[in-house]
């Protein structure tokens, strides 16, 4: 399989201050992987250095095969920040032109074409959210809002989604939807980084399950995660995972 990222011996601070330690990982084409740690652990530090927001002190990272400080096909990476619905919900645009904002990698200065018309329709459409078009953004539910930037995403053509507690402040039902929207994305091919901080929501979701707590405690599947004592190691020993019911 092909590697889409690649994080070799990745070293990163804030002034003096340690956020991640010699950080070594890769995550592979159609993977799942859960970023699991405890606040403050370097999760969102570590996605932003794996996205060439942040540039490592030491080490490497490889995005799509290319060095992450050179890389420029944008549009192949869908971000969705930290409550990104919430810092948005002001926005006096529809989400059929958040959507469309997707677009703008491929159009650049030009007109819309046909193919991106539909491009944007069909992106909506695999959300849910095709009779939301023409509504503003601070008419919808958080998880509402949260659907139309990975309909940007999906416009964009991206290949990687990176979700940054996507689910934050979503009621119940709608983060249960939302996850298995995410799930049918990965089953269609595209590769999911997704920072959650309900352990037992990755353990039943991902393929893998990176945690860290500044440097790297485990990389492996959910069931070797939950086997080891990774918890006690990287969250305390009063840490235990809650298994939820879909």
């Amino acid at each position: 399989m092909t590697d889409v990222i690649v994080v070799d011996d990745v070293t990163f601070a804030y002034d003096e201050r340690p956020a991640v330690e010699r950080v070594s990982m890769t995550v592979e084409e159609g993977e799942f992987l859960g970023l699991v740690g405890p606040n403050g652990s370097g999760k969102t530090t570590l996605l932003l250095l794996m996205l060439g927001v942040l540039e490592p002190d030491s080490g490497s990272i490889e995005l799509f095969g290319q060095p992450v400080e050179s890389f420029e096909d944008g549009y192949r990476i869908g971000y969705v920040a930290q409550r990104t619905g919430d810092g948005h919900s002001h926005m006096p645009v529809t989400v059929e032109e958040v959507v469309t904002m997707g677009r703008f990698a491929h159009i650049g200065i030009g007109r819309l074409r046909e193919a991106d018309r539909e491009a944007v329709h069909e992106a909506m459409q695999t959300v849910g959210i095709t009779d939301l078009a023409g509504r503003r953004l601070n008419e919808l539910s958080g998880g509402q809002r949260q659907r139309a930037f990975i309909a940007r995403a999906l416009a964009s053509e991206a290949d990687l989604l990176a979700l940054d507690e996507p689910a934050v402040g979503v009621d119940a039902e709608s983060r249960d939807a939302f996850y298995n929207l995410l799930d049918e994305l990965n089953d269609d091919g595209i590769t999911v980084v997704l920072i959650e901080h309900d352990i037992g929501v990755v353990t039943d979701r991902v393929d893998m399950v990176a945690c860290i707590n500044r440097t790297l405690f485990h990389h492996g599947d959910p069931e070797s995660f939950l086997e080891s004592d990774t918890l006690t190691a990287a969250y305390g020993r009063t840490s235990r995972v809650v298994q939820h019911d879909h």
